[in-house]
């Protein structure tokens, strides 16, 4: 599957251009770690041959590609979906050993948390490839298309990769099927061709967003040298517990001997859960609000200026083009993640360079996460779906935005909590347009109305079963008071939803 040429191991060759420029960059970072400055120099020659990345999903223009993709997805969706599990790493696990264990080709750095991991995963691909690593990424559910959950130097995989990637695995998955009681899952598939197109690019690091909990998840083959831990709050109870201690004793199944864990600010008995699993792996420990964390924020234009204090010390006047304030924490945990990753605070007592990071976070994108999609009146996308994301979602649109009248359109999973998702949007919002997305798994709108009635009253709740009647009723309701009022309209409940609404009003 890899465009790079094999290497010959015959005669030497005389250094060429690539050589001398590779001999370059090493001689003028050799007051850093040496290994660091070759791998950061091997790197930068490579990505000298590839286009700039396009953080969006690109459609296959190719009729053919467009229909590959397609048959993959109808097969990939043939399998248990993203709620039916079983709870084992056996077949994922199976299917590394077939394919030689691709994921211990690159350094990993794994994410698990209740809210704010795609976020992180992002902002710690973003400064990883701001130093010239290449990155591998692995986030899940997608937005809009399925090839955004695995990426490649920032970028959605190409459609044609992504199926050519499919295509590579799929005797080895039917092989895997055909042995055990149940057949591999949709996630466990994507997963491990996520792992097997890092290995083939090659990537320099992976960065690995869990599906659900930690312990079980299909992820959870690798062995992350960092492992990344967002805030835990309650969402999966049926899988993963009752209370937040209870979910992070799954969620602590990342943490692996020896590791770093960067551990964002946590309730009381999920934190100490955390750290006991840290001393029973012998792994180090870096806290939120102790070794790392948010020294200051004020707001910017389209987004917020933060100091951060690292692992190596402070780095200050860093401009973050996400708002709210859950986001300046999500920045401090991903750079704690990054400066442990290269060794710092360890191995290393150095900072990392501050106009490196500046960059890295200035390019950092978190589509469906409090994304302006339209103006007259404003529209604003976010993929909340539980209380405590809810809860973050409407703190930082009081903060970022002066809308005088806002409407919400909410439409949420089966299974999720959501009169307390309403309960915590009801103060910001006029009215609610209740709906529903196009999945099989998406809340009925009657259902959610229901629901809305007890929190809003019925006065304020309307219901449209589908979703684009519902965002022009919603555009209908925030202009109702004229152009200049103010309003505005708040899509929200799920990340399906989202995506959805996304496609809808033009974006992707």
């Amino acid at each position: 599957m890899s465009d790079h040429p094999p290497h010959d191991s015959g005669e030497p060759e005389q250094p060429g251009p690539d050589d001398e420029a590779f001999q370059e960059i090493v001689d003028a970072e050799q007051d850093r770690d040496p290994d660091l400055a070759v791998i950061e120099a091997g790197s930068r020659t490579l990505r000298t041959h590839t286009a700039p990345p396009q953080d969006e999903p690109v459609r296959p223009a190719d009729p053919e590609t467009a229909a590959a993709l397609r048959e993959v997805e109808t097969e990939l969706a043939g399998r248990w979906g993203e709620t039916k599990l079983e709870p084992s790493v056996t077949r994922i696990q199976g299917l590394m050993d077939v394919l030689g264990d691709p994921q211990r080709a690159y350094p990993s750095i794994h994410i698990t948390g209740t809210n704010g991991k795609t976020s992180t995963a992002r902002m710690i691909e973003a400064l990883l490839g701001a130093f010239e690593l290449r990155t591998g990424r692995y986030t899940s559910p997608h937005v809009q298309s399925i090839t955004e959950r695995i990426s490649l130097d920032g970028a959605p995989i190409a459609p044609d990769r992504f199926v050519e990637t499919y295509q590579d695995l799929k005797p080895y998955v039917e092989m895997i099927d055909n042995q055990g009681e149940y057949r591999l899952s949709f996630f466990e598939v994507l997963t491990g061709m996520a792992y097997a197109a890092f290995a083939d690019a090659p990537v320099d690091v992976a960065v690995v967003e869990v599906g659900m909990g930690g312990s079980w998840d299909a992820t959870n083959v690798i062995d992350g040298q960092v492992a990344v831990i967002t805030p835990i709050d309650l969402d999966h109870t049926d899988r993963l517990g009752n209370t937040p201690g209870e979910i992070a004793g799954e969620k602590a199944g990342i943490i692996k001997p020896d590791a770093t864990v960067i551990m964002a600010q946590q309730p009381v008995d999920a934190a100490q859960v955390i750290l006991k699993k840290a001393v029973e792996a012998d792994a180090t420990v870096a806290r939120e609000g102790m070794e790392f964390g948010v020294v200051s924020r004020q707001i910017a234009v389209d987004g917020q200026l933060v100091t951060l204090r690292g692992l190596g010390g402070e780095y200050e006047d860093i401009y973050l083009p996400l708002h709210g304030p859950y986001q300046a924490h999500n920045a401090a945990v991903a750079l704690a993640a990054v400066e442990a990753f290269f060794g710092i605070g360890s191995e290393h007592a150095r900072e990392l360079d501050i106009d490196t990071l500046r960059k890295g976070f200035a390019s950092v994108t978190s589509p469906g996460r409090l994304e302006i999609v339209r103006k007259s009146p404003t529209v604003v996308l976010d993929a909340a779906h539980n209380p405590s994301g809810a809860r973050a979602t409407a703190t930082a649109v009081t903060e970022a935005f002066d809308f005088s009248r806002l409407i919400g359109v909410v439409g949420v999973s089966d299974g999720k909590d959501a009169k307390g998702l309403l309960e915590a949007f009801e103060p910001l919002l006029a009215e609610v347009v209740v709906t529903r997305n196009s999945s099989e798994r998406a809340m009925d709108a009657d259902a959610l109305a229901a629901l809305a009635v007890e929190v809003f009253g019925e006065d304020r709740v309307q219901v449209e079963p589908r979703l684009d009647d519902a965002l022009e009723a919603a555009v209908t309701l925030a202009e109702e008071e004229g152009e200049y009022s103010g309003g505005g309209v708040l899509v929200t409940g799920s990340v399906i939803t989202v995506g959805e609404a996304r496609l809808l009003l033009g974006r992707g």
